[in-house]
C-alpha cells in the first residue's frame, strides 16, 4: 500500500489527508467521516450514527449488558419526558443540569397563516416536561413506589436509552446534544452496601475499557468540584487520547441519602423503623466510541479492537467481472466458512465476504479507514495457489516495504486467525499503554512549573501527576480558578496511586494523595 517517489527513498501513502500531529481535531472529524462512522443530522448537536459506527455501539452494548446482568442488575425502561416538578425536589441536581435541559411546553402545532407552524396557545401543557438529561428523578419516584421493606433491597435497575443535554459546543461521539448510554440506578439499605456497588460499577468500567476497548484508563475519585450534581462521591475512569488530553470515559456515583429523601425512598428496617435508602448511579455512553477513535486511530483512519469490531475479518476478492469470478468467490466462501467456525476472544469469529462490485483498491482503502482488524485481499492467482494476502490493521505501515500485505497459505492463515485476533487486541492495548505511560510527567512541585509544562508551545503535553492536599470549599475554588486560567482540570485520584510525599503545589499544605491534571474533552 506504499507508493515510491522518484529515487530510492520510499514515500508512504496514507488514507487520510490530515495527519494527527498537524491538526488532531480535524483528523478526528475526518476519521469519523471517511470511516463512515456518523454524519450530521440537520439538527444542531445531533448525529446520524451509520451502520459501522452503530455496529461498534451494538458490540459495546452487548458485552456491557451481559456484565451488568451478571452483577444482578435488571434492565428497565423509563419515560423520555420527566415532569419539571421531579427536578424541583432536588435543588443541587437541577442546578447542575438547568442550563442543558430541553423543555416541552406544548402538545400541538397550528398553522401560522404564513405557510408555517407555531405552537398552539391553547395546547400549552399544565406542567412543562423535561426531555431526559438523566433519570435519577424519575427512577427515584419509581423506587419510592417499589421499596417498602428491607426485604426489597438492594433494588438494582439499568436502562439503555438516549438522553438530551443542550450542549453549546458539540463534537461527534464526544459531546452531542443527544447521545446514547446506559444508566444504572440502585438503592441499598446502608452506605457500605451502596459504596460496594459504586466501586463494583467503577471496576466493571475499568475492566471493560482495558480488556474490551483495549483503552488503558486510570480509575479513581473525582475532586469535590467535579462531582455529579447532588452526589456525595463521584468516581471515574480517565483515558489519555493521542493528543495528550484526558477523556472521562465512565462514571460511578454514590448519592448518599439526598436523592432518596427528595424522592421519598424509605423502607422499614429489621427493627421496624423507617429509614432512607442509600442510592447510586453509574453510566457510560457513546463517548466511549470517541475514546476508541482517539486512542487507536492512525493516519489511515480508525483501528477497531477485535472485541468490538462488527466484522473482525474482511475478505476482499479482487473481482474482474469475468468468468473467473465464480471460482474466486467460491474460494473466498470456503475461507469464510472455515473462519466462522472458530472462537476468538470468547465468541465465534465475525467474518464478512465483501462481494460488492467496484475496484478492489477502493474497497481496500475503505476498510482500512474503517479499521477492520484483519483484511484479506485475494486475487485469482492467490486462489489458484491456495494463498491469501493479509493486512493486520494494528501494525504500523512499513515505509520500506513494497506492500503492507503479507502473503500466507490459506491453511496457515485459517489455523492462526483466532490467535491473530487476540494478538491484535493485546497489541492495541500495549501500544496505547506505552504511549500513555510515556506521557505522564511526575516531579513538578510548583504551580509555575505546571504552567510552564502546559505552555501553548507544548502542543500535546500529556498529563501531570501532582501531590494534593485535598482542599475543599473556598480553597478548592481558588485552585480550580488557577487551573482554569491554564485551561486545565483535575481528572481524579487514582485508586492504586502511590502514597503522597511532600506538599501540595497549590496550597503548600502536606499532601495526602496524588491527582492527575490535564487538558480534557
Amino acid at each position: 500500500m506504499n507508493q515510491k517517489t522518484q529515487g530510492s527513498t520510499p514515500k508512504i501513502r496514507h488514507a487520510l489527508t490530515i495527519k494527527r500531529e498537524e491538526d488532531f481535531a480535524q483528523w478526528y472529524q475526518q476519521v469519523i467521516s471517511e470511516g463512515e462512522m456518523a454524519e450530521e443530522s440537520g439538527v444542531r448537536g445531533c448525529m446520524v450514527i451509520k451502520p459501522w459506527g452503530y455496529g461498534i455501539w451494538e458490540r459495546i452494548q452487548k458485552i456491557m449488558d451481559a456484565r451488568i446482568k451478571d452483577a444482578g442488575v435488571d434492565n428497565c425502561y423509563f419515560p423520555l419526558f420527566i415532569p419539571l416538578s421531579y427536578f424541583s425536589k432536588e435543588a443541587d441536581h437541577v442546578d447542575g443540569f438547568a442550563k442543558e435541559m430541553a423543555v416541552v411546553t406544548h402538545h400541538r402545532l397550528i398553522a401560522d397563516g404564513k405557510g408555517g407552524l407555531i405552537p398552539d396557545p391553547e395546547a400549552k401543557l399544565e406542567e412543562p416536561l423535561i426531555v431526559r438529561p438523566t433519570s435519577e428523578t424519575v427512577i427515584g419516584a419509581a423506587m419510592a413506589r417499589w421499596v417498602q421493606s428491607w426485604r426489597d433491597l438492594p433494588l438494582m435497575v439499568n436502562q439503555w436509552a438516549n438522553v438530551v443535554r443542550w450542549e453549546m459546543r458539540t463534537r461527534m461521539f464526544l459531546r452531542t446534544s443527544e447521545f446514547l448510554w446506559q444508566e444504572g440506578h440502585t438503592a441499598h439499605a446502608d452506605r457500605d452496601d451502596a459504596m460496594t456497588e459504586t466501586l463494583r460499577a467503577l471496576e466493571m468500567y475499568r475492566d471493560f475499557a482495558e480488556n474490551v476497548l483495549a483503552m488503558p484508563v486510570i480509575a479513581g475519585e473525582k475532586p469535590e468540584n467535579e462531582r455529579f450534581p447532588g452526589a456525595v462521591a463521584t468516581y471515574s475512569i480517565e483515558a489519555m487520547m493521542q493528543d495528550g488530553k484526558a477523556l472521562q470515559a465512565g462514571t460511578s456515583h454514590y448519592l448518599g441519602t439526598g436523592f432518596a429523601e427528595a424522592a421519598g425512598i424509605r423502607y422499614q428496617d429489621k427493627e421496624g423503623q423507617q429509614a432512607l435508602a442509600h442510592t447510586t448511579s453509574w453510566g457510560v455512553s457513546t463517548r466511549m466510541i470517541g475514546g476508541v477513535i482517539m486512542t487507536h486511530g492512525d493516519d489511515d483512519g480508525l483501528r477497531v479492537p477485535p472485541a468490538i469490531a462488527p466484522h473482525q475479518i474482511i475478505i476482499l476478492p479482487m473481482l474482474r467481472e469475468d468468468e473467473g469470478d465464480e471460482a474466486l468467490l467460491a474460494y473466498c466462501e470456503e475461507i469464510r466458512r472455515a473462519l466462522i467456525g472458530q472462537q476468538a476472544l470468547g465468541e465465534p469469529v465475525r467474518v464478512l465476504l465483501d462481494k460488492r462490485p467496484g475496484k478492489a483498491t477502493q474497497k481496500r482503502w475503505a476498510w482500512v479507514k474503517k479499521g477492520a482488524p484483519i483484511i484479506l485481499e485475494i486475487g485469482g492467482r492467490d486462489a489458484a495457489g491456495g494463498m491469501v494476502s493479509v493486512l493486520r490493521r494494528d501494525q504500523i505501515w512499513r515505509e520500506d516495504a513494497k506492500t503492507n500485505f503479507v502473503a500466507q497459505s490459506r491453511e496457515d492463515f485459517i489455523a492462526a486467525a483466532a490467535a491473530t485476533l487476540e494478538d491484535i487486541q493485546r497489541s492495541l492495548h500495549a501500544q496505547a499503554t506505552e504511549r500513555r505511560d510515556a506521557n505522564i510527567t511526575r516531579g513538578l512541585t510548583t504551580l509555575a512549573q505546571v504552567a510552564e509544562f502546559f505552555d501553548d508551545k507544548n502542543r500535546y503535553p500529556g498529563w501531570v501527576e501532582l501531590n494534593w492536599a485535598r482542599p475543599t470549599g473556598a480553597a478548592l475554588e481558588k485552585v480550580v480558578e488557577q487551573l482554569k486560567a491554564l485551561k486545565l482540570t483535575i481528572r481524579n485520584t487514582a485508586m492504586d496511586a502511590a502514597p503522597a510525599e511532600g506538599t501540595c503545589p497549590f496550597t503548600g499544605e502536606p499532601a495526602v494523595e496524588r491527582i492527575y491534571v490535564a487538558r480534557s474533552y
